[in-house]
């Protein structure tokens, strides 16, 4: 067996939709780490501005799960669009419908989101609860406190 043929255990998501005509998230390939997050309305985005993109879906994340919304890599480099604060994190206990918080890049064309469009993707992830444990120092690595670009470019 490949990888890309490796069975998954799935993970059940409670969804509801707060708009039939907008289809359930959905992964385009098998194996993908991504669900497609599709538009509930038609809107347009003018030149270097933000809109907030409603999905008509509600999701239930499990305890011990979170939700991350991610841009679409096609949009992205087709038409300029990308997230605001991505990943958007959407937590275990929020029960209100998800919305994407876009931003339209380009500097001169305005961006149509047609509704049932696919807008952005839904990566759902095991979070750990983790324990603060308060040190004087903290151990080192051979990385250290190298950071942007400390690993060559």
């Amino acid at each position: 067996m490949t990888p890309q043929e490796s069975p998954r255990s799935p993970l059940p998501l409670p969804v509801q939709r707060l708009n039939r005509d907008v289809p359930l998230p959905h992964y385009a390939y098998a194996g993908d780490a991504g669900l497609d997050l599709c538009a509930a309305a038609d809107l347009s985005i003018a030149p270097q501005q933000r809109a907030l993109i409603p999905t008509g879906l509600k999701v239930a994340i499990p305890v011990g799960y979170a939700g991350f919304v991610l841009p679409r890599s096609g949009l992205a480099i087709d038409k300029g669009l990308t997230l605001v604060n991505s990943p958007g994190l959407i937590d275990s206990h929020y029960r209100g419908e998800v919305k994407i918080i876009a931003l339209n890049t380009d500097v001169s064309q305005t961006i149509t989101v047609h509704k049932g469009e696919r807008i952005a993707q839904l990566v759902v992830l095991a979070t750990p609860a983790v324990q603060i444990q308060e040190r004087e120092v903290v151990d080192n690595t051979s990385r250290g406190s190298g950071g942007f670009g400390s690993s060559g470019r």
